[in-house]
């Protein structure tokens, strides 16, 4: 076992990035380690911040809310120490992200955020990601942050619904069309 907790906790959130192959947020990382009592919310951000030090990992973030990819160089990381991670451990997280696993990706999939464009317009750009890819992508210009704000705020819960009506409308048969004319 390892003589230094801190080691041991960087390990684990190496393992549980490794394990999704999505990015992970802070809350979804502390949500683990806090309800199961493994360490205190400054440990555990001390471990994230040195595991970014170290790039081992990687960092995004959007609207105040910081997302975490595992590199290659933690991977690696965790080839050669992973072992070091009880068994025990590693049954606890792999159960809590069998049980969270869709929840995880759909909050991290979904991301809206917005910029000024050299127009002084401002952008606002949804996504929703599968992975490292997209579903959609989508940029709209608003003349005013706090219209920027509504629709960021709005796509969360809009995202399906707006998906669905622009894949419909792009699929449909031409032919039907030309028939109806």
């Amino acid at each position: 076992m390892l003589s230094e907790p801190l080691t041991l906790y960087k390990l684990m959130i190496l393992y549980m990035l490794k394990q999704v192959k999505f990015p992970l947020s802070y809350s979804q990382i502390s949500e683990f380690f806090l309800s199961k009592e493994y360490t205190t919310y400054f440990t555990l951000q001390q471990a994230i911040n040195e595991l970014l030090e170290a790039h081992l990992m990687k960092q995004e973030t959007i609207r105040n809310s910081s997302r975490y990819e595992i590199t290659r160089e933690g991977e690696e990381a965790l080839v050669f120490f992973g072992n070091n991670i009880s068994e025990g451990i590693v049954a606890d997280m792999d159960q809590f992200l069998r049980e969270n696993k869709i929840r995880l990706r759909n909050e991290v999939g979904v991301v809206a955020d917005y910029y000024k464009s050299t127009t002084s317009d401002i952008v606002v750009q949804c996504e929703v990601r599968e992975g490292k890819g997209f579903l959609i992508q989508l940029n709209i210009s608003v003349p005013s942050e706090k219209q920027a704000e509504i629709i960021c705020d709005n796509w969360q819960d809009s995202n399906q619904k707006i998906y669905s009506y622009v894949m419909s409308e792009l699929l449909k048969n031409r032919s039907e069309h030309s028939e109806e004319e």
